[in-house]
């Protein structure tokens, strides 16, 4: 008994530790923006609840910059990234799970090789790519790369490869065609991967920084984690205000997770026939 009370002190410990190594700068952050003028930011211990909270922080990030363009930017581009890889991913991770075509193996791996890629070595490419097409400083031309995700494409293969063949086989008994075996059969028992996807691509494509740095030069086009930089370059002196920024551009995703949390563990935990 006594060595199992110790085994469990030592895991809630632990637990403990990793969740204030993870949570311990957004904290931060999230304190830091609300600290006014009268708070010392640098003080030794450092402390989180504010002496002197204040809204001006936020409140001057928004005079600064345009904050609600750049906001729409980003989520013109989070919305494309979603629609390619929700339509892309589904597609081709139905095609390698449950069609035979010669050559799929060696795409799968083709797939998974891309995964061992670091993206910062096609930048150079990509960038190419984008300007010889005629997207750069579009929204379009940033939200092109991440348009369908290899992570994305092998969730969906493993989402519908864990369908019982015979639910297909029946529908093909029946005549339904191969468009009606997926819209009506196969799509309806991966919803909750779906759901990940979205997420995924979602948060991808907002939280994306360096692509759209690069291929952004319009400051009408700024995405938003572009945008927020500006406080950096002309404030450099006032974390306060970098702060506020950051929490603003957090904000937005924590509200997407909220809304499809629900369906995301169900994705997470998702196999076979649901209910």
């Amino acid at each position: 008994m006594r060595g199992k009370k110790f085994n469990k002190v030592v895991q809630y410990v632990l637990l403990t530790l990793f969740f204030l190594i993870l949570i311990g700068p957004l904290l931060w952050q999230l304190t830091l923006a609300f600290k006014g003028k009268g708070d010392d930011i640098y003080a030794i211990p450092p402390y989180l609840v504010p002496k002197d909270p204040t809204i001006d922080n936020f409140i001057q990030a928004f005079n600064t910059i345009p904050v609600l363009s750049y906001f729409k930017n980003s989520l013109i581009v989070a919305a494309i990234s979603v629609c390619g890889n929700v339509i892309g991913a589904t597609l081709a991770g139905y095609s390698l799970a449950r069609l035979k075509f010669k050559g799929k193996t060696i795409v799968v791996l083709l797939i998974f090789s891309a995964m061992l890629i670091p993206g910062e070595t096609l930048l150079i490419s990509q960038f190419l790519i984008v300007k010889t097409v005629g997207l750069q400083n579009t929204l379009l031309g940033a939200a092109l790369p991440g348009l369908c995700s290899a992570m994305n494409v092998l969730l969906m293969m493993n989402a519908f490869s864990g369908i019982p063949v015979e639910l297909e086989e029946a529908a093909k008994v029946d005549g339904a065609s191969i468009w009606q075996r997926f819209f009506n059969v196969c799509l309806p028992q991966v919803k909750g991967t779906m759901t990940v996807v979205i997420i995924f691509a979602f948060v991808g494509a907002w939280n994306d920084f360096l692509w759209p740095l690069i291929i952004l030069g319009d400051d009408s086009v700024y995405t938003l984690t572009v945008g927020l930089n500006r406080l950096k370059n002309q404030f450099v002196s006032d974390p306060r205000l970098i702060a506020a920024g950051t929490v603003i551009a957090l904000v937005p995703i924590i509200v997407f997770f909220l809304i499809f949390q629900r369906y995301f563990f169900r994705g997470v935990e998702e196999g076979g026939i649901k209910g």
